[in-house]
């Protein structure tokens, strides 16, 4: 017998587990928890990690100046390849460039409209995401709840001085595109998709995970839809590989690769760094990043499926790859992450109720 929901609006995932996978399910969480806190023993950035020399600047100065030189009438490519190496930055490989649309058109509308610009994305990306929750918790603090939740993660999607900022960018449009995607709808998502992955290709790893799952749930035109932005994404990368190829040499500087190994720990603090988590005891962020990830799995949607993908290869990519001055890599999941929260509550509970649940089938003979 399932119990009634607390704030989702149909029983959540774990509602009618067998007794013993709900504690096997219960000792994941606990494991998900201590390797949660490994937070605690990431170190540190080197400041000097990355460049060198007193005329190094900080990622947003430098993009802010390609943006500078592009409204001056400046190619894109050279300017990005002068500005790197003014700021000590590597410029091998090809990837140590963004790709050139954000710059080119922040380079071509006024900084007021461009601001203007990010703060309709943020709005819309919120509102999409409201009628998502509304559908998902029916109560109404359930609901003030997760908007709370939705507030803290989309803080740093709102403010201006980011706004030259990738991540920024395509992190709201990978929100709206999630938000957007229901069965038999998904053209406009992957239109979106598209984009983002055109603002920075990380974003690439959300497409591929669409198509993953559109082909695993048997929608073949939507996988196919999703692929076909993959290929043209592909088109757009060699081509700005080739314009790389053509501003920079082999005495340029390289970077230092991709290969961090820093583990679990360094996801749960890009998604505390990107969030209002930020505000709290590392230990308690940590805690959260790891409830909100099983609020995402109690949640039984087709819409909760993607979301728990997306964060869970968005984890295995940063703990893998990342190092530790790219934690920002988070920002393309942070906005709608926290929202896994508000469905934790109906999990936890469903998954101890079942966990402790002891009744046994008793079989009486009535002899007449």
């Amino acid at each position: 017998m399932t119990r009634t929901p607390l704030w989702l609006s149909t029983p959540s995932r774990f509602a009618a587990l067998p007794t013993s996978r709900a504690r096997s399910v219960l000792a994941g969480v606990a494991m998900l928890i201590l390797g949660a806190l490994t937070v605690l023993f990431v170190p540190l950035p080197d400041p000097d990690a990355v460049g060198a020399g007193a005329d190094r600047q900080t990622d947003i100065a430098l993009y802010e100046s390609i943006v500078a030189a592009v409204a001056h009438g400046e190619d894109y490519y050279r300017a990005t390849a002068d500005a790197l190496r003014l700021g000590g930055y590597p410029l091998r490989p090809f990837l140590t460039f963004r790709l050139p649309g954000l710059a080119m058109v922040q380079g071509t509308v006024p900084p007021a409209v461009m601001l203007a610009l990010l703060y309709a994305t943020a709005a819309i990306a919120a509102w999409l995401w409201y009628r998502r929750i509304a559908e998902a918790l029916p109560r109404w603090p359930a609901r003030i709840a997760a908007l709370i939740l939705l507030a803290a993660g989309m803080l740093a999607f709102v403010q201006p001085a980011l706004v030259a900022f990738h991540e920024i960018w395509a992190g709201l449009l990978v929100a709206t595109s999630l938000a957007l995607r229901r069965p038999g709808r998904w053209v406009e998502a992957a239109a979106i998709g598209c984009i983002a992955m055109l603002i920075r290709e990380t974003a690439a790893l959300y497409v591929m995970v669409m198509a993953a799952i559109a082909m695993a749930e048997g929608y073949r035109r939507e996988a196919a839809g999703w692929v076909a932005g993959l290929g043209l994404f592909a088109l757009a990368l060699t081509a700005h590989a080739v314009a790389v190829q053509g501003v920079t040499g082999p005495l340029d500087a390289a970077s230092p690769g991709w290969v961090g190994m820093n583990g679990f720990g360094l996801f749960v603090r890009a998604m505390t760094l990107a969030t209002g988590l930020q505000l709290l005891p590392p230990a308690v962020a940590a805690i959260l990043v790891a409830l909100a990830l099983l609020g995402w799995a109690s949640w039984r949607d087709p819409l909760a499926v993607r979301a728990l993908a997306l964060f869970c290869t968005y984890a295995l990519v940063i703990s893998l790859f990342a190092r530790l001055d790219t934690f920002y890599w988070g920002l393309i999941v942070a906005p709608a992450f926290l929202v896994g929260l508000a469905f934790a509550p109906d999990g936890l509970r469903d998954l101890w109720v079942r966990a402790l649940d002891r009744r046994r089938v008793r079989v009486q003979r009535i002899e007449q």
